[in-house]
């Protein structure tokens, strides 16, 4: 069993669901979209592919589509602002409530190594399936879901099963 530090508090995670409920319809409110993180990183890779390798990006199908379908500079796009204001408020809020701090937390049966490797392979896939998915979790599943799509409603099915389903292979890794 876990021993979690109780001087360090967390929020109810059903009021975090309330409130992540609140900020997505706020967000279909007023910009018109739901929310999403794929597409953020995917306008910050782009735009740092045409900064690195010009060429390259004139000469690939996949960014001159991307350039043609967002107008502008793709670090204007609302869901880089969505980003930065996330990576902001998780820092303040670690900050508010003690827990900003560089560390790994794993178990003890793994060495804070083999738990960086394998979070950033997990990390990897994530990205791949979030393309594979056209979206990631918050912008398939959650928006999909607010607007009562069928396709967000499986997407999060298949989501938390094959999270289900693999945890048993993975369980070592946490516990």
């Amino acid at each position: 069993m876990m021993n979690l530090d109780k001087s360090k508090k967390y929020w109810n995670p059903y009021f975090g669901g309330v409130m992540l409920g609140l900020v997505l319809l706020a967000a279909i409110y007023t910009a018109g979209r739901g929310l999403g993180a794929s597409g953020a990183v995917k306008s910050v890779l782009v735009t740092g592919m045409e900064a690195v390798a010009p060429s390259h990006v004139e000469s690939t199908p996949f960014y001159k589509e991307y350039f043609a379908s967002h107008s502008g500079n793709p670090m204007k796009s609302w869901l880089v602002f969505e980003m930065l204001g996330l990576v902001v408020g998780g820092f303040v809020s670690g900050a508010m409530s003690g827990r900003l701090k560089f560390k790994v937390e794993h178990s003890p049966k793994i060495t804070s190594r083999k738990r960086i490797i394998f979070a950033v392979l997990g990390g990897i896939f994530f990205g791949l399936g979030s393309q594979l998915g056209r979206g990631c979790t918050s912008g398939a599943a959650l928006s999909g879901m607010a607007v009562l799509s069928l396709g967000g409603f499986i997407t999060m099915i298949f989501i938390f099963g094959t999270a289900f389903a693999l945890a048993y292979f993975a369980r070592k890794l946490w516990i």
